[in-house]
């Protein structure tokens, strides 16, 4: 039997074996080494991400398991994190009570939070609550417990406690994955639980989602997509993702596109998933 005449569930045992092997696979390759079109190739990779076997970036995949910490998030795709951080600061209502979540791109919608609009902004996130404490006009809740390492946040009973009195007017998430058919997940247990806890506490549910979180499943759940009022992708992130995501009834919203940087083709991005 030729490549090309592997069955489904074949192909994609195939396309596990590959990333175990090389910690990561590029759609165009697979396509050409299984011959089969590209858009086979990237099927099979929304259906392995829902199931959490794999994680989905541009122009391939890497293994499931999420392999940095929260500082180390940090510093990677900082201008596609600025404009997804731009648009979501623009949804903001004056007056409004915030729950800002733990995450890297959370981080940097605080950065972009306007001082002139009477904001009152919660967060279990010490990163989060540090970068806006010297904002004038922006009044800081922080949310206490011991810090998760991973997430960078307090997310253990202390917190849910303190969280108990909160009812934000809108909460935007921190997520590590979004699929049309399993919602909003996450890596940790706990995570999700104090996730879950904040959208259900909320009037509003709002995130932000990188590429390489669309399409993808973590393995804990924490909304599905219908408890999640608005989502803002990247201004690339693949159409037929967004469409699926607006037909499971989403509030899609595409950031403004980023600008590459001398000697970066858009998109492009290195073996680990990070921008080239």
């Amino acid at each position: 039997m030729s490549l090309s005449e592997l069955l489904l569930g074949e192909r994609q045992t195939l396309i596990e074996a590959r990333l175990a092997a090389h910690g990561r696979v590029i759609a165009a390759d697979l396509a050409q080494e299984l011959g089969v079109s590209e858009d086979t190739i990237r099927r099979d990779l929304r259906e392995m991400a829902a199931a959490g076997l794999c994680r989905r970036v541009y122009g391939g995949a890497l293994p499931p398991s999420p392999s940095t910490s929260f500082s180390e998030r940090v510093g990677s795709d900082g201008d596609r994190k600025e404009a997804l951080a731009r648009a979501a600061a623009a949804l903001v209502e004056p007056g409004s009570f915030v729950f800002l979540d733990a995450g890297s791109t959370n981080l940097a919608i605080a950065r972009a939070l306007p001082e002139d609009k009477g904001l009152t902004v919660a967060t279990n996130t010490p990163a989060i609550a540090a970068a806006l404490i010297d904002r004038r006009g922006i009044e800081v809740i922080q949310i206490g417990g011991p810090i998760d390492r991973k997430t960078g946040a307090a997310i253990g009973a202390k917190a849910l406690r303190d969280a108990e009195v909160l009812r934000p007017d809108l909460c935007i998430l921190g997520i590590c994955g979004l699929h049309p058919d399993v919602g909003v997940t996450a890596f940790g247990f706990e995570d999700a639980e104090f996730k879950r806890f904040m959208a259900q506490r909320s009037r509003t549910v709002l995130t932000a989602v990188t590429n390489d979180k669309l399409a993808m499943a973590a393995p804990y759940a924490v909304i599905p997509i219908g408890r999640l009022d608005r989502a803002i992708f990247e201004a690339d992130a693949d159409e037929q993702e967004v469409a699926e995501c607006r037909a499971a009834g989403l509030r899609a919203t595409r950031a403004d596109p980023v600008e590459p940087r001398p000697n970066q083709r858009p998109g492009r991005r290195s073996k680990n998933g990070d921008p080239a």
